[in-house]
């Protein structure tokens, strides 16, 4: 997480920027001049940087939400795995391909019971960006998360799946090693899993690539992300021929966690520190966590024979259809 001098801020978080500088001129002030007292002065600036977040987070556009989920600062799969679980042991490879660094996974234990973690993971720097393939992940990303998940079931461990990705790779060569198929696969035997499986989208969650590690008993977004078949810039170039109405593409394809919720299509909305996740990494991982281990506890008073039929019906019943005898 960024320190407040080298902290990125978007567009619309400039009026806590300008706060800020002003904290830094008074401790500058107040280093070059010990006789005067400025704790007061400085009090007073940072209870107006949390108010500001508070406010500022009450009425965003779902624009403005799309770019607080892609905030170069906010905590990624690996961030709250550190966070939330201790003795973390990363597996690696699908035992065909090659590791995907896209997609992390691994037993650790949260509140002392093991459970598998599998996640999407962006970089945090450009050389890490480029090694981690900004979060979109190849079939053997997808395999390696299957694999992990059948090991999980067959030592009856809960999965947890933390999403955050733009899409699967859309390249020729994961075409070629049958991108679509994986995920169909995956959707398919997470579907049947008989241990409890939980989802939280933590950041974006875009079309196939998110549903490859989407299907759960219950499925959770953070409050400051976004969940739909298109991202807004394509959905834009493809109805008008432009990126430049991605903000009303944004809003007509409803996509914020507050949306979902309304429709249905997720079970719940989780919380975040004001002013979003990258301003706070250990609330925001705390947050989660309460929820996991709430959701956890529910889940393992079923049989797997009950899960599996809630999960089943939980999905069958999405969306909007008519019959036509």
């Amino acid at each position: 997480m960024a320190t407040t001098q080298n902290r990125q801020f978007l567009e619309f978080e400039k009026p806590i920027k300008e706060l800020y500088d002003q904290i830094a001129q008074l401790k500058h002030m107040a280093e070059k001049n010990q006789k005067v007292d400025y704790r007061a002065s400085l009090e007073q600036l940072e209870n107006q940087v949390q108010e500001r977040r508070k406010e500022m987070t009450s009425h965003l556009t779902s624009w403005q939400r799309v770019q607080l989920s892609r905030h170069p600062e906010r905590p990624y799969t690996a961030a709250y795995i550190k966070r939330m679980t201790t003795h973390f042991i990363e597996l690696h490879g699908d035992r065909n391909v090659r590791d995907d660094k896209a997609m992390v996974g691994g037993f650790g234990q949260l509140n002392g019971e093991t459970v598998m973690f599998i996640g999407h993971q962006k970089g945090i720097n450009t050389k890490m960006r480029q090694l981690r393939n900004f979060g979109m992940a190849n079939p053997e990303g997808y395999r390696k998360a299957l694999r992990l998940m059948k090991l999980a079931e067959k030592f009856n461990k809960p999965v947890v799946t933390l999403i955050d990705t733009p899409g699967a790779y859309p390249g020729p060569e994961a075409e070629e090693r049958g991108q679509g198929e994986a995920i169909a696969k995956n959707i398919f035997e997470m579907m049947r899993l008989r241990v409890p499986v939980i989802c939280v989208i933590i950041g974006e969650g875009a079309s196939g690539g998110a549903l490859g590690i989407g299907v759960g008993d219950r499925v959770f977004m953070m409050e400051n992300t976004w969940y739909t078949v298109i991202s807004p810039e394509n959905c834009s170039s493809i109805l008008w021929r432009s990126w430049e109405q991605k903000e009303k593409a944004a809003e007509e394809l409803k996509l914020t966690s507050q949306d979902m919720s309304r429709f249905g299509l997720v079970d719940g909305v989780i919380p975040e520190p004001d002013g979003g996740a990258h301003w706070d990494y250990d609330m925001a991982a705390s947050i989660l966590k309460d929820h996991l281990v709430q959701a956890l506890g529910e889940l393992k008073q079923m049989t797997p024979e009950e899960r599996i039929e809630q999960r089943i019906n939980k999905f069958s019943q999405m969306g909007f259809f008519e019959e036509i005898s």
